[in-house]
């Protein structure tokens, strides 16, 4: 303003307005013609007072905004956490699917995995690791495996899980897994918001994948320390999960120990993360825009024909319902969104006869159950294993689910379900009178009353209770009525007193039994044995891992191989009294023999497998692990003169 004024008065550009109102009032004069000298300093001094002052406001604000900064900073680094890295191992291991080892023991089970290594960097086959029941890919080809879901998404590999419960909760940034034999299993690690040492738990509870790749086929059984990328999160946890697949493993893969690296406050990047923006949502075109006129196309006639649905309502009903046959669940879902004709192609109960939800338990609750449950009402088959745990499904969802779902039901998967209680059992045998194969696997949660349900269900041709608390009572009450039985897992079921008395009633009630799992059961003697390969001549796989009560002087293993005939499948692991005869007799007798496992026996020696391997050409394994008799260079030697067979012989360093 003080500017404009003094450049007026300086040229004598006074505004014409002013210079009218002036000769109006005054007749011209000639001093009015030029400035006055002291006006003009006057106006000079002033528009040189105003300058400093400007210029000394702008230079204090410029102060003050850069000392305010500075502050500011300085506060910050003052208040900043310093970011220290805290390294810690499992305190406890909260759940698992499935370990090598006794309930009674600590040797080969996941409780190794609580703690610092007991073994690492060594590399070998150790009894104070965690090694999981299975391994390789012969395990699902044997008759008492299920058959494999529809809808199974490609990327979900995961066999096996354990959770690892740590002292504080962090922000990870790593998380180590020191394998020690066979490595290459891990195919996920999770990590949840629930804090289980927690008193007051959140009614929300968070899984986040820190990492996931498909299984991997590691060339040596050398120990390594595996510490994948893994991403960052939202939330401190100290609940880490660890999914493995061994199918493409030679052996037992054997961990170690786990180690969570991370920092008790939130990284400073992680709270500013710009948003991710897929390059495939930018464009500049409009050719992308949906059209309003798109399902009517013009005629040469000049008439609009409405095509309604497009080219879809050209398409016969059941060629659409092919296509969408081949979606994932989730993808069937969000197609429902697009239009009615989709839509009711993928609500058709069709499309629902088989139902694995286990990929999904992690996301699956009562009202995803609730929002399935009018599309099921075909349902056959149906897996809901590792979900519903920690309060996720309710008894009042799961109830809801099969009284309106169960009806047709023919196979239900409930493996690790740690919802399930004695009313969920009982709903089941009221609602699925059909059902044909019950997988109860590591449910080892389960009030053992609440076994006695399953004897309604007079159908059953598979039951798993792998891991279970069920008690003898209740076996044999399910024996009584479950006559129609082929494939029984019993495995580690350690609260049944005297399997001699299961293996007597199996061999009167059960005589079409084709698979028997009787992994550690510790009381069964020749007696039963005798008995249960008498009456049961149909088997084919037969599982005595671990049964230490039988005594191969007794006669009872050439008694067996004489009987069952028909053998495909028979583990004698950890029995040290297999003898040379034993194997001379399955030589004869069982020429259909596929896998064969007699690790830990001392009697053994290479002639008696060398007659096995030439009377038995289908055999595919062959366990000799810390076989006395047995070294490396008969093993070398074996293997070259039987190539088909995968003959096993671990090592310790």
């Amino acid at each position: 303003m003080w500017l404009g004024l003094v450049a007026c008065v300086v040229l004598g550009t006074i505004p014409r307005a002013r210079r009218a109102s002036g000769a109006a009032s005054r007749k011209p004069h000639p001093a009015h013609c030029s400035p006055d000298p002291l006006f003009l300093m006057l106006t000079f001094l002033s528009m040189f007072y105003y300058i400093c002052l400007r210029r000394r406001s702008r230079s204090g604000t410029r102060g003050e905004a850069l000392t305010s900064r500075r502050a500011v900073e300085s506060g910050q680094r003052a208040t900043l956490p310093i970011s220290v890295e805290v390294e810690q191992y499992a305190k406890e291991v909260l759940d698992f699917s499935s370990h090598y080892g006794s309930e009674n023991s600590m040797s080969y089970t996941m409780w190794n995995l609580a703690g610092m290594p007991n073994v690492y960097p060594s590399s070998g086959d150790f009894t104070q690791t965690a090694v999981f029941r299975a391994y390789g890919a012969w395990w699902e080809q044997c008759a008492s495996a299920p058959l494999p879901f529809r809808r199974t998404p490609k990327a979900f590999h995961s066999q096996d899980y354990i959770e690892l419960a740590f002292e504080e909760p962090v922000y990870p940034t790593a998380v180590e897994v020191l394998e020690t034999y066979h490595p290459g299993a891990i195919v996920q690690i999770m990590a949840c918001s629930l804090n289980p040492f927690s008193q007051n738990p959140p009614t929300d509870v968070r899984w986040e994948v820190l990492w996931a790749e498909e299984p991997t086929k590691v060339l040596t059984p050398q120990a390594r320390q595996f510490s994948p990328s893994i991403k960052q999160l939202s939330f401190p946890t100290n609940l880490i999960r660890v999914e493995v697949n061994s199918s493409l493993l030679k052996y037992y893969t054997e961990l170690d120990a786990v180690v969570l690296r991370g920092q008790k406050e939130r990284p400073i990047l992680s709270r500013y993360k710009m948003p991710r923006i897929d390059i495939c949502d930018l464009s500049d075109s409009d050719e992308e825009l949906s059209d309003p006129g798109a399902s009517f196309r013009q005629a040469r006639d000049g008439k609009h024909i409405n095509l309604g649905n497009g080219y879809f309502d050209k398409l016969p009903y059941e060629l659409i319902q092919l296509i969408v046959s081949h979606l994932t669940l989730p993808d069937l879902c969000r197609l429902t969104q697009t239009c009615k004709l989709l839509r009711q192609h993928c609500c058709d109960p069709l499309q629902y006869i088989q139902l694995s939800l286990q990929p999904y338990w992690a996301r699956l609750s009562d009202t995803s159950l609730g929002h399935l449950q009018g599309r099921c009402t075909l349902l056959q088959r149906l897996n809901l294993s590792w979900t519903g745990n920690r309060g996720a499904l309710t008894l009042t969802g799961f109830s809801s689910f099969m009284k309106a779902c169960g009806g047709s039901l023919v196979c239900l998967e409930l493996s690790c379900c740690h919802f399930l209680s004695e009313p969920c059992l009982e709903v089941i045998s009221q609602t699925c009178p059909g059902l044909q194969e019950l997988n109860l696997s590591s449910c080892d949660r389960l009030h053992p009353q609440a076994f006695t349900h399953i004897s309604k269900l007079t159908r059953l041709r598979r039951l798993v209770l792998y891991r279970t608390r069920i008690e003898q009572t209740a076996m044999l009450r399910i024996l009584t009525f479950c006559i129609e039985l082929r494939h029984l897992n019993l495995g580690s079921c350690v609260m049944i007193e005297d399997y001699d008395v299961v293996a007597s009633m199996l061999a009167v009630r059960c005589r079409s039994l084709r698979s028997l799992d009787l992994w550690r059961c510790r009381s069964l003697s020749e007696r039963g044995l005798a008995e249960l390969a008498a009456g049961c001549r149909l088997l084919e796989e037969l599982d005595l891992g671990w049964c230490s009560t039988l005594q191969s002087s007794s006669g009872c293993f050439q008694h067996l191989a004489r009987n069952l005939q028909c053998l495909r499948k028979l583990f004698l692991t950890a029995n040290r009294t297999v003898c040379d005869s034993d194997i001379e007799e399955l030589a004869a007798n069982c020429p259909a023999l596929q896998h064969l496992d007699i690790l830990g026996t001392r009697m053994v020696s290479s002639s008696s497998l060398r007659k096995l391997l030439q009377a038995c050409p289908k055999l595919l394994l062959l366990d000799v692990s810390f076989c006395a008799q047995v070294d490396a260079r008969i093993v070398q030697e074996l293997c070259g003169l039987f190539p088909n067979v995968a003959i096993k012989k671990s090592f310790t360093q």
